[in-house]
């Protein structure tokens, strides 16, 4: 054991390291026994450093002080894994920018060097906890802010913020082509985009503190936003997390003069909050093409007052659904004659075609897998009686019922694609026994909430849908420094819609060498990357099998043109 002072916040703290060793015994060899070493002292008089050293990966604590080291070179941002490094008590003059890289750092100790200025990269150590400067001559304004209240933070946040962005923008995201336009009939062909903006009150340097201050500011963000909604000028725009203000006073108001119409609705905590403290809830919203869609009506699905009709005095109903007010927001549209490639269909009764556009967000926290599960059960059945209920109204002589409603259904799901509430979708059906119920015992409740369900071994939906997008084409939708993966979605209708083509993935060559550790960043304005998928809808015929190509669809040259042009 041994103890160190430490100086941190211009004050003096004892951190107590224990470090113990245990050397195994020939006859633990012998057995087979081993070892691991996470951390590592090297004390003495060392000048230099074994370039062997940044091999060792694994480390987590690293000790080099007490000794002559007169720099340290780049490739100590290898240590990836690195959470202490002490470096006090060496000749040090300067450090290197790169240990700016050593973002998993919660200590890091430089006092008694000759350290007369600090990178700036060290405000990418977002996690640093303690930082020790003591017996260096820096300029008194740093030290001023050091020696402040939680002056470590300030000073952190402060070179972040001054830090100049080196990385360059992403390269263009490429159009990959999924199945080819059918010239032989009437096509109703358009682009979908699903998108979260990622609200401004949840973009805090709290929950992304790898991100500057100015680059999380909404009226920074934005207008990245918008590029973006405008740069890829889908016919539907379904978005989540959109501030009720923000709705009303930017993304409305900019969108109209694209030729778009727009609908919201907020979550449901805004029926109980004052206007003041209304307007900056969060909620959906859908944008749609007046050239291509005429809107025939809204409707909002609300979980916690499904939550509650459906509870039965079920303390867990009440307890972990009711109490979570995400919503749902659905638009039915009709396509107008603008939309169909090759001609009109020759029954003037099918131009004007219904589809339902969903845009939803589901609960987050994995701890509340089940009620992630049946929000989504919710949605399906509610989406089942809007279909149910418009379609009796549709194209009389003509199918009734919800069949006779095409359903596209946008959602930031917060679930991976292995997850009970993708199995839902995607299949049908999902087991009243998944585990993602957490052995809670939902199913009176839940079978009398699904009316249509046919047994009580499984719970099951009333659509066909498949997933725009897979895990091979797009491995992460959102992309964040403690989690990266798919809960983005974009379903459509098997039966009679096929995707020609959709937006593949931010490069990964980019992201690697631009060292993005997590989003927002400067460059990509929100912590999901949105989705874009071109559809066409034949009417009467199944649609055919995709065959993977990678040419743009004639209908996207012009989005490619605008594309390259951006």
């Amino acid at each position: 054991m041994r103890e160190m002072m430490l100086m941190g916040r211009g004050g003096m703290e004892r951190l107590d390291r224990s470090r113990s060793h245990h050397i195994l015994s020939p006859e633990e060899v012998a057995g087979g026994k081993n070892t691991s070493w996470p951390e590592l002292e090297i004390t003495g008089t060392i000048k230099n450093l074994s370039p062997a050293l940044w091999k060792l990966q694994h480390l987590t604590a690293l000790y080099l002080n007490d000794n002559s080291l007169f720099r340290i070179p780049p490739s100590i941002s290898l240590l990836q894994n690195l959470r202490r490094l002490d470096l006090s008590n060496n000749k040090l003059r300067s450090l290197p920018a790169e240990i700016g890289d050593l973002c998993n750092l919660r200590e890091l100790m430089l006092n008694n060097n000759y350290l007369r200025a600090l990178p700036y990269e060290l405000g990418k150590l977002f996690q640093l906890a303690t930082l020790g400067l003591k017996g260096n001559p820096l300029g008194s304004d740093v030290l001023q802010l050091f020696s402040e209240v939680n002056g470590t933070r300030k000073l952190l946040d402060f070179m972040l913020d001054n830090l100049a962005v080196s990385s360059s923008h992403p390269p263009s995201r490429p159009w990959i082509q999924l199945s080819p336009l059918d010239r032989a009939n009437p096509t109703a062909l358009f682009t979908v985009m699903c998108y979260n903006v990622l609200c401004d009150r949840y973009a805090t340097r709290g929950l992304y503190g790898y991100c500057p201050q100015w680059a999380l500011n909404w009226e920074y963000r934005k207008k990245g936003i918008l590029d973006e909604v405008r740069h890829y000028a889908a016919d539907i725009i379904a978005l989540q997390e959109v501030e009720t203000d923000q709705f009303y006073k930017f993304f409305l108001p900019e969108l109209k003069r694209d030729g778009y119409e727009g609908i919201f609705s907020p979550k449901s905590r805004a029926k109980t909050m004052s206007e003041s403290d209304r307007k900056h809830v969060d909620g959906c919203a859908i944008f749609y093409r007046t050239s291509k869609f005429q809107l025939i009506k809204e409707q909002l699905v609300e979980f916690n007052q499904l939550a509650i009709e459906h509870a039965n005095g079920h303390e867990d109903m009440l307890n972990r659904v009711m109490t979570k007010d995400n919503i749902a927001l659905a638009a039915l549209l009709q396509t107008k004659e603008a939309c169909w490639e090759n001609g009109v269909p020759p029954d003037p009764k099918d131009v004007a075609q219904p589809i339902l556009v969903c845009s939803a967000h589901i609960h987050w926290d994995p701890e509340f897998c089940d009620v992630k599960l049946i929000q989504s059960m919710m949605l399906m059945e509610q989406l089942r009686q809007i279909m149910e209920n418009f379609g009796h109204s549709f194209r009389p002589g003509h199918k009734k019922g919800p069949e006779a409603v095409q359903l596209l259904l946008c959602a930031d799901f917060n679930s991976l694609p292995q997850s009970g509430v993708i199995e839902f979708i995607n299949n049908g059906h999902v087991a009243a026994t998944h585990p993602e119920f957490k052995d809670i015992g939902y199913k009176e409740c839940l079978l009398k909430m699904l009316s249509h369900t046919n047994n009580d071994k499984e719970f099951t939906h009333a659509f066909n849908m498949a997933s725009a997008y897979s895990p091979e084409l797009m491995p992460y939708t959102n992309y964040t420094f403690d989690f990266k993966g798919i809960i983005d979605y974009i379903f459509y209708p098997r039966q009679s819609m096929r995707p020609l083509g959709i937006l593949g993935p931010i490069s990964e060559e980019w992201l690697k060498e631009s060292k993005i550790i997590g989003c927002p960043h400067p460059h990509i304005p929100s912590d999901h990357f949105s989705l874009l998928v071109e559809l066409g809808l034949t009417v009467g015929s199944a649609a055919p099998v995709n065959n993977l190509v990678h040419q743009p669809p004639p209908s996207l040259l012009g989005f490619n043109r605008r594309k390259n042009e951006f």
